[in-house]
């Protein structure tokens, strides 16, 4: 029986690029946008550490505060909106749709595992035209921490109702694969531009500059 497969979403399927004209007319520099979600994903792990749970969206909306106040620049409510309204219309990388469909067409069951609520991640996948390859949709939401906790993957694993060792955990951050790779699951990794596995991580099984290659990787396996 083929593994499931299971995806992270931001960065992975969907293209945050496409914050960077919102980041250009609030900051004057799209490149801002990177430093947001760097701080996103830092604010997260601390939330992790500190046992202080809050929604990723609220996390979102805090780290643009901080970033702002990192620029001198006031976050009002349509500069708010204009940002984290885009994140719930992300388009997916080029070539995920038709790899998604590959692998459905193969036979593999097909779930995400997203740090975003379970309403953010529903209307960013509905957005992008890719919910209908998606047998499951999961959300740390549901334990109340983000990846790379293992408690996230612990509880994907129970609602998929599989052993970690048969559940493939593909994305494009090495604090995913290595977290996945920990709680005893597969690691695919996408080598997105700017996206690296690094000597403290865990070395995934696969491999591939996109979705394409990792999805062909993964039918070979």
């Amino acid at each position: 029986m083929p593994s499931t497969i299971v995806f992270d979403m931001n960065e992975t399927l969907l293209d945050l690029s496409a914050l960077d004209a919102p980041f250009e007319e609030v900051f004057g520099d799209s490149e801002v946008r990177r430093q947001w979600f760097a701080q996103v994903l830092q604010s997260a792990l601390v939330s992790n550490v500190l046992k202080a749970y809050s929604d990723f969206g609220v996390i979102g909306a805090t780290a643009l505060d901080i970033v702002g106040q990192r620029h001198g620049v006031v976050i009002d409510d349509g500069a708010r909106e204009a940002i984290l309204g885009t994140m719930r219309s992300l388009p997916s990388h080029p070539e995920v749709p038709v790899a998604l469909a590959r692998l459905k067409d193969e036979g593999f069951r097909l779930a995400a595992l997203t740090n975003s609520s379970p309403p953010m991640v529903t209307a960013q996948i509905t957005a992008a035209g890719i919910d209908r390859y998606f047998d499951r949709v999961l959300s740390a939401d549901a334990v109340r921490m983000f990846k790379p906790a293992r408690e996230v993957y612990d509880m994907a694993a129970s609602e998929l109702g599989e052993p970690q060792g048969d559940l493939w955990m593909v994305a494009a951050h090495n604090w995913d694969i290595t977290g996945a790779i920990d709680a005893g699951w597969r690691g695919a990794f996408i080598a997105r531009p700017g996206m690296v596995i690094g000597p403290l991580d865990h070395t995934p099984e696969i491999v591939g500059s996109d979705l394409a290659e990792v999805a062909e990787a993964l039918i070979a396996k």
